[in-house]
C-alpha cells in the first residue's frame, strides 16, 4: 500500500481549517495545519482556505509568507487548491466597498460584489463543469455544492494561445449572474465553494485532488 499524501493546511488565520483537516483525512491524506515555510513547501499538497473579506485574507497571507508559499510550488510544479477566498485571492483583485486590493495574480481578473436578490449566496447550488474535468470526475452533474459568499469572479480573462499549453478548465455557477465555481490549471485547482462542507460530492473531489499529489 503506497503512504498517504502529505497536505498541508495553510494556517494564515482566515478559513475553516479544521474542517478542512477532517475532510482531507476522511479521505485519506495525512494532514497537517501549519504556517510553517518549509513544512508548507514539502508537502505533496497545500490547501489555501480563506474566510472573510478579500483584504484581510491578504494581509494575513502576507504576514506569513504565504504569498512566497503559494508562488515558489506553482514555479515549481506543486499543487496547490484553494478554497471560497483562498480561491478569490488567487485573481490579480479585488474590489470590495470600493477598496482595491492587489492579490496573488496567478491569474487575471477582479473579484467583486454579486449582483443577485439575495446576498450573500448561502447555500446549495449546482454547477456547470467542463466534460474533461478531472476535479469533478466521478461527480454527477446534479450534485450540489455549499456556497457562502457575496464576492465572485464574473468574468474568466486568461486566453491561452498556444496549442501546446493546455487552456483552464473553468466551472461556472449561478445565483443571479454566472461566475466562476471552480477552475484547474495546472497544479493549481480552486473553488469558491467549499467542497469540505459539500458531503460526499465534496470528498469525491478533495479525492479526486489527492489523486493528483
Amino acid at each position: 500500500m503506497s503512504a498517504a499524501r502529505k497536505v498541508v493546511v495553510f494556517d494564515y488565520g482566515f478559513g475553516n481549517v479544521r474542517s478542512a483537516e477532517r475532510a482531507l483525512a476522511r479521505v485519506g491524506a495525512d494532514v497537517e495545519i501549519t504556517r510553517d515555510y518549509d513544512r508548507a513547501m514539502n508537502a505533496d499538497g497545500l490547501l489555501v482556505p480563506g474566510v472573510g473579506a478579500f483584504s484581510a485574507c491578504m494581509d494575513g497571507l502576507r504576514k506569513a509568507r504565504g504569498e512566497w508559499v503559494v508562488g515558489r510550488r506553482l514555479a515549481g510544479g506543486r499543487p496547490v487548491m484553494g478554497i471560497c477566498v483562498g480561491m478569490q485571492i488567487l485573481f490579480a483583485r479585488g474590489i470590495e466597498h470600493g477598496v482595491e486590493t492587489e492579490g496573488l495574480d496567478e491569474w487575471p481578473g477582479t473579484v467583486g460584489p454579486l449582483k443577485a436578490p439575495v446576498v450573500p449566496h448561502m447555500g446549495w447550488n449546482t454547477v456547470e463543469a467542463p466534460a474533461d474535468s478531472d476535479l469533478f470526475a466521478g461527480v454527477g452533474a446534479d450534485e450540489r455544492f455549499y456556497f457562502v459568499h457575496s464576492y465572485a469572479v464574473h468574468d474568466w480573462e486568461l486566453e491561452v494561445t498556444n496549442p501546446a499549453i493546455r487552456a483552464p478548465r473553468v466551472t461556472w455557477a449561478t445565483h443571479g449572474e454566472p461566475f466562476v465555481a471552480a477552475v484547474e490549471n495546472g497544479a493549481l485547482w480552486a473553488t469558491q465553494f467549499h467542497p469540505e462542507k459539500s458531503g460526499d460530492a465534496g470528498a469525491q473531489l478533495l479525492t479526486n485532488w489527492i489523486g493528483t499529489l
